[in-house]
């Protein structure tokens, strides 16, 4: 018997009235949204089953509020037979995760990513980051661009390594443009510009990590009841001081998805539980090997299949 690693998306995957059918269906998923209304102090639920989108969009919105229907789903999945032997999320969906393996409640990790979100917003003015998405480009070619760029145009990085000819740039609106012009160097067919409220996980976010890590270190961290393979390196984590430590690294370090995924599979993971809104990790995933299984909870028919 192969093992199992529930993985969690992060922003984009939001959508207006996700998981609502198992708010309505199940106590213990309704349970969560009543207590993420309460802890924050606004009705989070409201916005998230009737929008308006615009507002869901929001960062410091569509991270408790993503985090919220993973909670969600999750509670919904208990009894189905389905435990992990691994846990991984990109990028929000580390906090997922880490509710997930016990190492955070859902109450202090909703509290640390609406924190997240804000200070991620407020870390660059307007206009002055962006992010856009690469297609076709190798890797390290298109991190060679992107340090010759920086020097001359201003700062952009490797954000998300996704799968094989997926990798998300982040940084200062020159340093974006630039490579969404010149990536054809890099061997890229095109770079998408991202619609995107800052120049997440790189650089230009060490303020936002600062002001994070002062929060991180007034919650306690369990150890977790299975690995956690975080984003800042692709490696399978154990100890709570480490990470939390890596949190506060993952705000400014590129999210190496397609290395978790591919140590996950290297460590005998043949099924991917993807948990929360949306189908995004899935097709990530089956990208980065066409044969593994991948099974998505994001809707109540989807968990009620398992039975």
């Amino acid at each position: 018997m192969g093992k199992i690693a529930f993985v969690f998306p992060g922003q984009g995957a939001q959508a207006v009235g996700m998981a609502k059918d198992v708010f309505d269906a199940v106590p213990e998923a309704r349970a969560i949204f009543e207590t993420g209304d309460e802890v924050l102090g606004f009705p989070l639920s409201q916005l998230v089953f009737e929008g308006p989108e615009s507002e869901l969009k929001q960062t410091v919105n569509t991270q408790p509020a993503l985090l919220t229907a993973s909670a969600a789903y999750l509670e919904a999945l208990k009894g189905k037979g389905l435990e992990p032997d691994y846990v991984a999320g990109h990028s929000l969906g580390e906090y997922s995760a880490l509710v997930a393996a016990g190492v955070l409640t859902y109450e202090d990790a909703v509290k640390l990513v609406r924190l997240r979100g804000r200070f991620m917003e407020e870390a660059v003015p307007g206009g002055q980051g962006a992010m856009a998405a690469v297609l076709g480009a190798e890797r390290e070619a298109l991190a060679e661009l992107c340090r010759s760029i920086s020097e001359q145009e201003g700062p952009v990085e490797l954000a998300n390594v996704n799968c094989p000819g997926q990798i998300v740039v982040s940084g200062s609106q020159a340093g974006v443009n630039a490579v969404v012009q010149r990536v054809k160097e890099a061997g890229g067919k095109r770079a998408i510009p991202l619609e995107v409220s800052g120049p997440f996980h790189s650089s230009l976010m060490k303020e936002a990590a600062e002001r994070l890590a002062d929060e991180l270190a007034k919650i306690t961290f369990k150890a977790p009841s299975v690995p956690v393979v975080v984003n800042v390196t692709a490696l399978p984590v154990t100890d709570p001081q480490e990470i939390r430590e890596l949190l506060v690294r993952q705000v400014y370090s590129p999210v190496l998805w397609q290395d978790s995924v591919e140590r996950l599979i290297a460590d005998g993971v043949d099924t991917f539980v993807e948990i929360g809104s949306g189908s995004v990790l899935a097709g990530l995933i089956r990208k980065i090997d066409k044969n593994i299984k991948v099974i998505n909870i994001n809707s109540l028919a989807s968990i009620e299949a398992l039975a």
